[in-house]
Parts: C-alpha cells; structure tokens; sequence
C-alpha cells in the first residue's frame, strides 16, 4: 500500500495516521515521550525540570491523557511523600522507531538553518 492508498478511498480520520496524530498531538506528549525513551523512568518533577516550560497542571494532565492511551505506565509508590514513576508502556515503545527517526531527521536539517 502506497502513500495515496492510505487517504485515496476513505476520510482521512479512519486512517491510522489520523489515529497515531491523535494520540500523540499536543504541545507536550511528544517532549514526554522522547524523555521517557531516553531516560526509561522519571519521576513527575524530574519530568518537569526535562521539559522546562510547563505548568504543573499541564504536565498532569498531559501525563494522564498518555497513561489513558496506554502510552505511559504510573507506578505509585503507597508512601509519603507520594512516590510516583513513569515509563513507556509497550504501545509507548513501540513508537521509539518513529521517535528516532524524528531525531535523526531533526539533526539532519537541523544544520539547513
């Protein structure tokens, strides 16, 4: 199946690519998903410091959103303070191939500007 085949006969939201969009569109989900790739488990602050520029509410619920999906796994820790860790799932790994290939096109054309 070509490129075409995929949009030709049918609306671009039964496509998988609609799909894998919707899952991983927002301003945060692919940061966290690199981070997690990269790093295996993070805790919720060590996250925060990795991206930087985000709320502590936009970042929960962003990590909701991936846990929803079954991107992410949380493991919560029954202590105090709360101890909670997140890592990718085995739906989240298997978009590592994609996420690489993402960061080596990045490194390519990164040097074109």
């Amino acid at each position: 199946m070509n490129d075409l085949t995929c949009i030709q006969n049918t609306k671009l939201e039964n496509t998988g690519f609609y799909y894998t969009m919707r899952l991983i569109q927002g301003k945060y989900k692919m940061f966290i998903l690199y981070t997690l790739m990269h790093y295996k488990i993070v805790r919720f602050n060590e996250m925060k410091r990795y991206i930087g520029n985000i709320s502590y509410k936009t970042l929960s619920a962003t990590l909701k959103e991936l846990e929803s999906d079954k991107l992410i796994h949380r493991k919560e820790y029954p202590q105090i303070p709360p101890k909670v860790e997140y890592s990718l799932s085995e739906r989240g790994k298997s978009l590592i191939p994609i996420l690489d290939t993402m960061c080596e096109w990045g490194e390519i054309h990164k040097k074109e500007l």
